[in-house]
């Protein structure tokens, strides 16, 4: 059989042909079906491996005392071959998993060939086609638990040791220092304890991932937005517990341990960091400080995990086999979510290579699985968003020219719509819909439209027709294009998509079921020339940004058709999308949160959007503005640079000099010109769509997200679901 296999002397990482282990009594033969490379242990010892013995010596100083013991007692010669001999040996990684029991030893009886078991153990529950497992270092799985899930049984139980030992309490407020694997896992216990959790990281997609499983802020430990949290979740008292989950030769997390704790609090070690205490912060603070030893108690006990001597649940309730079960028990009643920390998922063999790429720093990861032989594909193993599906793309022919029908010709489709597309040769306008005969004979008349008719099912039935324009009112945007897509049309959908997440969902519905991605919503400001001008003039942008938008939206005019909000929604379910997709594609990236207020009866929104890489922007939406005043001005400060956008007049950048651009002398560019010639483009090419489907799924979730962040005075996550 195979397992993955280290020499600690050369550093080599080798996938070996070994024997398989025999069932012996008190425990089971294991067939691994999934088993988890714990991205933080592992990778410490196989950089370790590849130091050289200096640094071997300064990496685990334990063992050189060890060794200086050894030559005192037996001598340097003696003590030199020891050392080499233990060195130049293959040693297993590993110590979670999940497989199927196939056979049973003399003595056990809980399980049976066949069953499914989460296995734990640095000795049994290996890199390996096959292990050997003592009883009380498995775990019966459940048919409704995912084996990949089942995998995490090992790493569960370390992170729910740690939380048993800092005691938490309902309501209670908790610091978990160091997102990684653990520190995920232990964020999700604690709020499924009904704890509010605040995170500290250096990782900003970590960050963003732990907000995503609940807790409710976090950041870089040096922004101050810990800080800030902190005071206003603790009144100033500071967190009740703080978990340190964080590994490496800081002694940073137990300083800010220290700062952030309320007096008495505890202080749970469960990662291993320096633990250089602060004296007079612990002293003074009276600060309870616990380690937490790995699975639980039964740990580093070869009676109990060698010869199953279990320890009386009156006496001892929580055991290494009892925090394991617990584990899996709370994956199959559904309050864990390990899916979203599965980074990424490789054959077994393809082992080596996946230990090399995590440890060049190829392979980003938080939890990475092996799948053995025989071990079926998951589909979310292949499918990276159950919100935005991912059909095969609907491609087309290329052709000269593409025929488009219009469904809507009012003001704005006739405005800054048809007379572009007019003008193209490689467009003809074949067929306009309208709920009037004669908004659909003007727009006959002045376009060039081959047919006007007031038949919306004609016009998506028309197999002559390429694209449809959608350009009603807002309430029908999301049905028209749902219909449109079914009816295998590229679809061109003036803002906003959608009015509620219902809406959108069925829009989605109907990309995956008819496998026809080829969508766009109007965003038309990221075509505009001058800013993209402004965006290339700024450059590839280095460290986190902030910006500021301010849209000086003034009043409606008595009677709009924008004020009817019951039907139409709001004014900023309208357009706000305009706004954020500029942001978004200012920063590249895509929100991850949304905070918004307002002032009495929402006449002016602040909008404060966080994005992945540690980036800010802020949107003010006001209607109580001059009219005088332009109505979007931009400043985007980063990396030293400032860049001040008016208006779609001028763009200013501010860096080691200042760089104007002239002021346009036609008027303001606002983008519908390049962004229709984008979208023909593609249609008539058959390429792929201007925007990405994911990136117009998050502006609209973004956009709703402001009334939800409203209605609950709290941030709104932006979820991949």
């Amino acid at each position: 059989m195979k397992q993955v296999v280290q020499n600690y002397k050369s550093g080599e990482l080798t996938l070996l042909d070994v024997p398989a282990p025999a069932c012996k009594p008190g425990g089971v033969l294991v067939r691994t079906v999934y088993s988890l490379i714990s991205t933080g242990t592992e990778l410490m010892k196989v950089s370790e491996a590849g130091m050289s013995l200096l640094g071997k010596a300064k990496a685990r100083p334990d063992q050189v005392a060890k060794v200086m013991q050894s030559v005192a007692t037996n001598g340097v010669s003696a003590t030199y071959r020891k050392v080499t001999s233990k060195l130049d040996s293959y040693t297993p990684l590993g110590y979670s998993l999940c497989g199927v029991v196939e056979e049973v030893g003399a003595g056990v009886n809980d399980v049976a060939v066949g069953d499914l078991v989460a296995c734990a153990g640095n000795e049994h529950a290996l890199h390996s086609e096959l292990n050997w497992v003592p009883k009380n270092l498995y775990s019966r799985v459940p048919e409704n638990v995912d084996p990949r899930h089942a995998a995490f049984g090992t790493v569960g139980s370390i992170a729910l040791q740690g939380v048993r030992r800092g005691e938490p309490r309902l309501g209670d407020v908790a610091l978990v220092i160091g997102l990684g694997l653990i520190g995920q896992l232990v964020v999700q216990l604690l709020v499924a304890s009904g704890v509010r959790v605040v995170g500290v990281d250096p990782a900003a997609a970590r960050c963003r991932l732990a907000e995503r499983l609940g807790a409710l802020v976090c950041a870089d430990p040096g922004s101050g937005l810990v800080d800030t949290a902190v005071g206003e979740l603790t009144g100033g008292h500071g967190v009740d517990q703080v978990y340190l989950a964080a590994g490496g030769g800081s002694n940073e997390p137990v300083e800010l341990a220290a700062k952030l704790a309320r007096d008495r609090a505890t202080v749970v070690d469960i990662g291993k960091c320096s633990l250089n205490l602060p004296w007079n912060a612990y002293y003074e603070k009276e600060l309870d400080v616990r380690f937490s030893r790995s699975y639980g108690p039964g740990r580093y006990d070869p009676e109990y995990e060698l010869e199953g001597r279990d320890y009386p649940i009156g006496y001892v309730r929580w055991t290494e086999r009892r925090n394991l079960e617990c584990f899996i028990d709370l994956l199959a009643r559904g309050r864990l979510d390990v899916e979203p920390l599965v980074s990424h998922v490789a054959d077994f063999g393809d082992a080596v290579e996946t230990y090399r790429q995590l440890s060049e720093g190829e392979l980003k990861a938080v939890a990475v699985l092996f799948r053995y032989p025989g071990a079926a594909p998951a589909p979310s193993e292949t499918v990276t968003s159950a919100t935005v599906p991912r059909p095969a793309p609907a491609r087309v022919a290329p052709k000269n020219r593409i025929r488009v029908g219009f469904v809507g010709a009012g003001n704005y489709a006739s405005s800054m719509l048809l007379p572009h597309l007019a003008e193209r040769e490689d467009v003809e306008l074949h067929r306009v819909v309208t709920t009037s005969a004669l908004s659909g004979a003007n727009a006959q008349r002045k376009f060039g439209f081959a047919e006007a008719s007031t038949d919306t099912a004609a016009l998506l039935t028309d197999g002559a027709v390429d694209a449809v324009f959608v350009v009603t009112r807002h309430s029908s945007h999301a049905e028209l294009t749902r219909q449109a897509l079914l009816a295998g049309k590229a679809v061109f959908v003036e803002k906003p998509l959608a009015l509620s997440e219902t809406e959108l969902e069925k829009v989605l519905a109907a990309v995956e079921e008819s496998g026809n991605d080829r969508l766009q919503v109007g965003f038309n400001r990221r075509f505009a020339p001058l800013l993209n001008q402004a965006r290339n003039r700024f450059g590839t942008r280095v460290g986190p940004a902030s910006v500021r938008y301010l849209v000086n939206a003034g009043r409606l005019e008595h009677g709009s058709w924008y004020n009817q909000q019951d039907t139409e929604g709001s004014r900023f379910a309208g357009e706000g999308g305009h706004f954020i997709d500029t942001v978004s594609w200012l920063l590249g990236a895509d929100p991850v949160s949304v905070y918004a207020c307002a002032t009495p009866g929402q006449a002016d929104l602040q909008i404060l959007l966080r994005y992945d890489d540690g980036s800010t922007a802020s949107i003010g939406y006001t209607t109580s503005g001059a009219s005088t005043f332009p109505k979007e001005t931009i400043d985007v400060t980063a990396d030293g640079k400032v860049l001040r956008f008016d208006d779609f007049q001028r763009a200013s950048l501010y860096g080691r000099k200042r760089s104007v651009s002239p002021k346009l002398p036609q008027g303001r560019d606002k983008g519908q010109a390049a962004e229709l010639g984008a979208f023909v483009e593609a249609v008539r090419s058959g390429g792929p769509m201007p925007v990405p489907l994911s990136s117009l799924v998050s502006t609209t979730l973004a956009t709703l997200a402001v009334h939800t962040s409203l209605a609950t005075g709290a941030p709104v996550r932006i979820e991949s679901r």
